[in-house]
Formats: C-alpha cells, structure tokens, sequence
C-alpha cells in the first residue's frame, strides 16, 4: 500500500516499536530448527530468492522459515491467527521463536539462543468463523517467559477510523519486520481493515495503535501478496488509500483475555 514501510528490527530508529517487537514472536516447524552448537540453533529455510521472489524485491537474500507470527500477552500466554492454530497437532510440531532477527538486509543464516525458544503446550482458545470472520488463537507455552514483557492491549471500545498503526511480524516468513505508516480504514463486526505493509507469515501478527503502543488487534487476511512479473515474482503494490485493506481481528473478541 503506497510506499513499502517495513523495516528489519535492528534498523528501526522508534525505540517504542523495537521494545514491542521484543515481545513478538515466530511460529517455525521444530524441523527448520536446526543444532547449531550447545547453546542455539540455526533457522533453516530457503531464501525469498531461492522462493522464486525477483531479486529486485527487498530481503530476498533472507530466510523463510515462520510459518505464522505470534506475540505475547502473558508470562506464559501468546496470541495468533485461528487459521494458524488449527489442532493440537499444530501447536504440538511447532516452536515460538523470539528474535529471529537479522542484522542487516542481505543476512541469509540466522542464529537463536535456544533460551528464545519456547514449545506450545496447549490451545486456550481459539475461533476460526467463517460467517463473522473471528479469527484467533490463544495458547499456553510450555514454560514462562522471564525476559519479555507481555504487551499491553486494548481491554475496552474499539480503534477510530483513521488511528495510526503500526505491525510487528514476519512478512512472507522472514525474519521480523515492523511496518508503520498505516491507519484504520474501516470497522466491521469482529475486524477492522487497514492498509497495512503484510505478507503470508503476518498472519497472527500484533497491529498496534501507534498513540498508544496497545494492541489493536490480530492480522488474519489479506489482498494477494506477489504478483507474476516473467519468471518470478514481485510485491503486488496497491496505492496507499485503494483496495479493501488488510483484515485485523480486535483483540477485544477474545474474552479470555479480560481478567489478565
């Protein structure tokens, strides 16, 4: 939408959005996980470029490796896409990886400390509906969190039309980008629509109200991410006030999350 707003982690100069993207996590396969030494593992992946992304596309020397973004909203607590936490089965083969970030643009490897990553233990709740278009998941990690702090979010009401926004997550599964620039466009029942920077990998992302730095909401859907240009493909670029904008699921739907 309109000029490409992300940033990696390590470079944003907001030092508000790079203590939120703390508490933002990556949903990776336990088999892209891969032993690196004692202390840390190796995320391994295609790049975007060995995905069959142009390499005049920004990261395309970056790993793919997040299946789905995910943040947290307790010690123990974390939040995602519905469609993202189908079964216990995909809470099961799956790790939370917190700081799968890289240092500079064209970073193909990454490496975490095993400290960062965190197992799913088991779906709290979760809505995936069809008809009012909910979608969310919460879920209990294996062990507690001791070195993010749970995001803050909005308990009450509902986002304007027009607030500022900003998203955390992981674009196309890459490492984590924050993409600002964005505002609510519409309010709908259970969403609202804003013309937000985000790929597949975003879903579960946390969209936050830049005035604020509370979450607004879930990013859950979107207009189609890549468009053919010969053989590869590039952004498919939409004018910042066009098209339908990108779905984000108010946070306030989850009702377990009113007594924490």
């Amino acid at each position: 939408y309109g000029d490409d707003n992300r940033v990696d982690a390590s470079e944003t100069g907001n030092a508000m959005y790079a203590k939120l993207a703390k508490s933002t996590a990556a949903m990776i396969s336990h088999s892209k996980l891969v032993e690196f030494n004692a202390e840390q593992f190796e995320i391994g992946g295609k790049t975007l470029e060995q995905d069959g992304v142009c390499q005049s596309e920004r990261f395309v020397k970056q790993p793919v490796a997040a299946t789905c973004s995910g943040f947290l909203v307790g010690k123990n607590k974390l939040i995602t896409a519905g469609h993202c936490m189908q079964s216990q089965s995909d809470c099961t083969h799956s790790s939370w990886v917190f700081g799968y970030e890289v240092g500079f643009e064209t970073q193909s490897k990454v490496v975490v400390d095993k400290s960062n990553v965190y197992k799913c233990k088991k779906i709290i709740s979760r809505d995936l509906n069809t008809t009012t278009k909910n979608d969310y998941a919460l879920i209990e990690l294996e062990e507690v969190v001791t070195d993010r702090e749970p995001l803050k979010f909005r308990k009450t009401g509902k986002a304007k039309v027009g607030d500022k926004l900003v998203v955390i997550g992981h674009p196309s599964g890459l490492p984590t980008k924050i993409a600002d620039g964005a505002y609510v466009k519409s309010l709908s029942g259970k969403y609202f629509s804003a013309n937000l920077d985000t790929y597949g990998g975003n879903s579960g992302s946390a969209v936050f109200n830049v005035a604020t730095g509370e979450v607004e909401g879930i990013l859950v859907r979107g207009a189609q991410d890549y468009v053919n240009n010969g053989g590869c493909r590039v952004s498919n670029r939409i004018g910042n006030d066009s098209g339908n904008g990108e779905d984000v699921t108010f946070i306030t739907n989850i009702k377990e999350l009113r007594n924490l």
